[in-house]
């Protein structure tokens, strides 16, 4: 008696239904050519597109109180957002802001889906605004295109593959110099530019690398990012309800679908044959998709909300005279014939929780004050006894400016009394906007002072702009 189920008692196995839009039933990868539809979604999405490429270009450019509106730079842990600037020191302030930045994207998302995937992502409007064009200008149109890449390599192929990739090699290139400007600032970013190479080989590699991922990004990967890297994707199944914005097909009215003429179409709408969906089966949507899905199978996970299948559905619904709108922004609870909430339980906690984080920002920041002070001891003994008795303890007070204006400060000491500083440098100490000195200190504390092994030292930090700071310290001394 057989004790298994062998492949011959159950035959042959159908292969699986493909899981991704840009992968064969054999794991291979499927290549995309979306056709352009041009309707008034794409001339929208074009105009605020090349307005957003602007924008991120002049990011790291233009200045606000004196630093770049975005500057991310770890290497002096310092970072300025469109004004702010922050330091490790505010980690709260840090924690806060990215706390509420994400909750932001969520409560985003609850709403209106995922709008910014299609209009405002870089990858979508730099890869359907900038690369996509060039490639339709040197290679021609889909269809073309797609029967010269699977045939054989000739001179034609060869010269247009060429000069697509060269073309996207500069522009990647320029891309990359804006990206790490991003952390590095415009003004260091052009003097490492205009220096030789060995003086800054590390961000001639860092550079190299990254106009290599992006030309891979854009002239390769494409749509893979947004299906498969892009995390995004998989929590919006979490993030979106019922009551999202969605772009979705209406099967109410687009079922059944059928493939016929205008003629046809007529026919039906004058009652001389039986009425058919809106849906022609003419396969405009998918052919349109830059992800290669079909809209019409529901929601999923591919769809980045780019709105190319609304147009093209417009342009049919156009030619046969019908109503626009069989695919159109929506939502679920709409296409069940429901009203949309906008106002639901989700969305209600998520806005009290983002005013709630905004405010307890607001006021973090705004009670920061204009100067950050630390002090520290030095590494080595604790303290020191002098010839006469007196005990010195050798203390760091580090001190950040957080205005935009330079000053100045000197250190008295108030406590313990008969106590003397000296500073070990310039006195005043000199500050520039958002600079940080580290200042060191001998403090002489008479022997008296100390009935135990330490004492309570307080320190009067004076400004220049008539700010006065005052702190804590303890000063060891030997045990009595």
């Amino acid at each position: 008696m057989k004790s298994f189920v062998s492949i011959e008692d159950i035959g042959i196995l159908e292969a699986p239904e493909e899981v991704l839009s840009t992968m064969t039933k054999d794991g291979k990868r499927k290549w995309l050519y979306p056709i352009e539809s041009k309707g008034s979604f794409y001339w929208k999405r074009l105009a605020l597109g090349w307005g957003l490429i602007a924008f991120f270009v002049l990011l790291p450019i233009i200045r606000i109180n004196g630093k770049p509106a975005i500057l991310l730079d770890f290497i002096n842990r310092e970072f300025a957002i469109f004004g702010m600037t922050f330091f490790p020191t505010d980690t709260f302030l840090l924690m806060v802001f990215g706390i509420a930045a994400l909750l932001s994207i969520v409560i985003f998302t609850a709403l209106f889906g995922r709008v910014w995937c299609g209009w405002g992502c870089p990858q979508t409007v730099y890869l359907e605004f900038v690369y996509r064009p060039i490639e339709r200008w040197i290679e021609g149109k889909e269809h073309v295109r797609k029967k010269r890449n699977e045939g054989p390599w000739t001179w034609d192929k060869i010269w247009r593959r060429s000069l697509r990739f060269a073309i996207y090699g500069v522009i990647s290139l320029a891309l990359a110099n804006v990206f790490v400007s991003y952390f590095v600032g415009w003004e260091r970013l052009l003097l490492w530019m205009t220096q030789p190479p060995a003086q800054h080989w590390g961000f001639f590699l860092m550079m190299a690398i990254t106009t290599g991922l992006i030309l891979y990004d854009f002239g390769y990967f494409r749509e893979q990012m947004c299906t498969i890297a892009c995390p995004y994707a998989r929590f919006q199944s979490v993030l979106m309800d019922e009551d999202s914005l969605i772009v979705s097909y209406d099967p109410n009215r687009g079922e059944p679908r059928a493939r016929r003429s205008k003629k046809k179409i007529k026919q039906e709408l004058a009652g001389e044959i039986e009425a058919k969906g809106d849906c022609i089966d003419c396969f405009a949507c998918v052919r349109t998709c830059p992800t290669g899905i079909d809209i019409r199978d529901g929601l999923q996970m591919e769809c980045v909300a780019c709105t190319q299948c609304i147009d093209a559905c417009d342009s049919i619904m156009d030619k046969i005279e019908k109503t626009r709108g069989l695919i159109r922004y929506t939502s679920e609870r709409e296409l069940e014939h429901k009203k949309t909430r906008a106002v639901r339980p989700r969305t209600v906690v998520y806005g009290v929780l983002l005013v709630a984080l905004v405010s307890m920002f607001a006021i973090a920041f705004t009670s920061r004050g204009s100067y950050d002070i630390n002090v520290g001891r030095n590494v080595g003994e604790p303290f020191t006894v002098l010839q006469d008795g007196r005990i010195t303890n050798r203390l760091r007070f580090r001190v950040r400016n957080l205005k935009n204006t330079p000053v100045s400060f000197e250190i008295q000491v108030i406590e313990p009394a008969n106590t003397e500083t000296r500073i070990i440098g310039v006195s005043p100490t000199p500050l520039a906007p958002f600079e940080m000195k580290r200042v060191e200190a001998f403090v002489i504390i008479p022997e008296t002072a100390f009935i135990e092994d330490d004492v309570e030292g307080v320190f009067n930090l004076i400004f220049d702009d008539s700010t006065t700071k005052t702190v804590t310290f303890p000063l060891l001394g030997p045990s009595k």
